[in-house]
């Protein structure tokens, strides 16, 4: 036997299941894994791992030390052998090699994929070839997963705040203001509708303003890092001094910022909606992702293009 074999291109890959080309918890993802020998070369197995974690790592100095704070959390980790292992010697020829596999990812309440700068919820599939005589060769594809769509009636329910607050600084009288939006769950791309009556009795102008932030938390060593940051904002027009108003503002959320999440136990994504000025009213917004559009059934000429897990080994 050779070891003067080369391999090629081993890489591992899976198929879209939408348009958006994401996945969900209980959603079957299909694969392979694709490598070229120059020669014929003994194999000892072939396995591919389906993994899901969550990560977080920060520095913060206190005086002259840095300090490190990390965390992971994993969710799953299942191994399929392609090749198995065995007493006796897995020959491959030289040439192209294609291995399928299928993998269920577990049903369970998984966050959506996540990525910043201190943080990350990760779903990937990784593939290990272990040869005889040679370091294993490995290969990784990172997968989207979204949590599945949250239907609790709590994400319906409406929001309504008021204050009624006198001014004090450049400006004399008071504001009142009732503001309400419609639900607390919106979709990426839907518009938050804000309904505000405001009795401007203070002695200046007054315009509405509305402002969607973001609030990163990440948690590690009992302690909690925070990162704000807005998303966008608006500004209404003018109400007049001593006047009252009832204005509707439509605030698109971007299509493409994170989701909510808080089913992770080391990193959690909020969104918070501020309306108008001097006196800021919040309102908790949770974000959900758009519904992915189904991919469309593969042509007729797809179907049987991967081997079956028998009889893979093929000549150029």
């Amino acid at each position: 036997m050779t070891y003067k074999t080369s391999l090629l291109n081993f890489t591992v890959g899976y198929n879209p299941l939408n348009k958006s080309n994401t996945f969900s918890s209980g959603d079957y993802l299909m694969g392979q894994v694709t490598f070229e020998l120059t020669n014929e070369c003994e194999v000892q197995s072939l396995f591919v791992k389906l993994k899901g974690k969550a990560q977080v790592l920060w520095t913060e100095n206190h005086g002259k030390t840095i300090v490190t704070y990390q965390s992971k959390e994993k969710y799953f980790s299942i191994k399929q052998f392609v090749i198995q292992e065995s007493m006796g010697k897995n020959v491959l020829s030289a040439g192209c090699h294609v291995y399928p596999f299928t993998f269920q990812i577990p049903a369970q309440d998984l966050p959506s994929s996540f990525k910043s700068s201190c943080g990350k919820i990760l779903y990937t599939v990784e593939a290990n070839l272990n040869r005889s005589m040679r370091m294993d060769s490995k290969a990784k594809a990172e997968f989207t997963l979204i949590q599945k769509r949250n239907t609790d009636p709590v994400l319906m329910t409406p929001q309504q705040n008021m204050i009624d607050k006198k001014m004090k600084l450049f400006s004399s009288g008071s504001v009142a203001m009732d503001v309400s939006i419609a639900k607390t769950g919106f979709c990426q791309g839907e518009g938050i509708k804000v309904m505000a009556s405001l009795q401007n009795k203070s002695s200046r102008d007054i315009k509405p303003k509305y402002c969607l932030y973001r609030k990163y938390s990440y948690f590690a060593n009992r302690k909690r890092k925070v990162e704000t940051k807005d998303i966008l904002k608006e500004e209404g027009e003018a109400i007049p001094h001593s006047a009252g108003q009832t204005v509707t503002r439509i605030i698109t959320v971007p299509s493409t910022v994170a989701t909510s999440i808080l089913n992770c136990n080391i990193i959690k994504v909020e969104y918070r909606l501020r309306v108008s000025r001097p006196i800021w009213l919040h309102f908790y917004v949770f974000l959900l992702h758009a519904a992915p559009e189904s991919a469309p059934p593969p042509s007729y000429e797809t179907y049987g293009m991967y081997p079956s897990l028998t009889g893979l080994d093929r000549k150029p």
